[in-house]
C-alpha cells in the first residue's frame, strides 16, 4: 500500500527544508566564519553543509550508516571513540534529532566533540508527518529542545510559525554554545 502525502505535508515539507537552507546561510554569514573544523551530522539525505560555509572551513561527517562514505561511522547517542573532545569548532545538526533513540546521549556526544564554547546548529520538525529515514521517533517543543540542550547555552532558538496553527509550529532552528568546561 502506497501513501500518497497530503497537502498540508508537502507544503511543511517544502517550508521545512527552504527554513533549512536559510539557516544554513545565516550559520555560514553570522556564526560559522573564519578558519576552523565543523562536522556535518547525518548529511546524506540532503546537500549538506558544505555549500554554506566558506572554503576555510574543514568539514568532517558522520553518519551511524556505513554506507554514507563519512568520515566516521559512529551513533550520536553514544560515545564515539574515533573523535577526540573538542575536536569541532560548530557542529551542523539539521533533520537529524528526530530521528535518535536517546536524544539526550545525542545532546551530551554533540557537546563532548565541540570545543569548549562551540556552537551546534540545530533543526528538528516539530508539526510534519513521520517521515524517513526510520525510525521516526520525536517531535520537540522550544521547552523540550532546552531540556535536551540542558548542558548548552541557547543563543538563538526560532520557531518556523505555521499560519494556520497557532502554537503548533513547523519546524524550529537552535544556535547553542557548548559547555565551556
Amino acid at each position: 500500500m502506497s501513501v500518497v502525502p497530503s497537502a498540508p505535508d508537502e507544503r511543511h515539507l517544502a517550508l521545512v527544508r527552504e527554513n533549512v537552507r536559510a539557516f544554513m546561510r545565516r550559520a555560514g554569514a553570522e556564526w560559522a566564519t573564519g578558519p576552523g573544523r565543523m562536522l556535518d551530522v547525518a548529511p546524506q539525505d540532503h546537500e549538506g553543509a558544505r555549500p554554506f560555509f566558506g572554503s576555510e572551513i574543514e568539514i568532517e561527517t558522520l553518519d551511524i550508516d556505513p554506507g554514507a562514505g563519512c568520515t566516521y561511522t559512529g551513533d550520536i547517542c553514544a560515545r564515539n571513540d574515533a573523535i577526540d573532545d573538542g575536536r569541532f569548532d560548530w557542529v551542523v545538526c539539521t533533520e537529524v534529532l528526530d530521528h535518535v533513540l536517546d536524544p539526550f546521549g545525542a545532546a551530551r556526544e554533540l557537546g563532548r566533540i565541540l570545543r569548549p564554547g562551540g556552537l551546534l546548529f540545530l533543526s528538528v520538525p516539530f508539526d510534519l508527518r513521520i517521515h524517513g529515514p526510520l525510525p521516526d521517533c520525536w517531535r520537540f517543543t522550544e521547552h523540550g529542545l532546552r531540556a535536551v540542550l540542558g548542558g548548552f547555552a541557547i543563543e538563538d532558538l526560532s520557531p518556523l510559525e505555521n499560519p494556520d496553527r497557532p502554537l503548533m509550529p513547523v519546524h524550529y532552528t537552535v544556535v547553542a554554545r557548548g559547555p565551556t568546561a
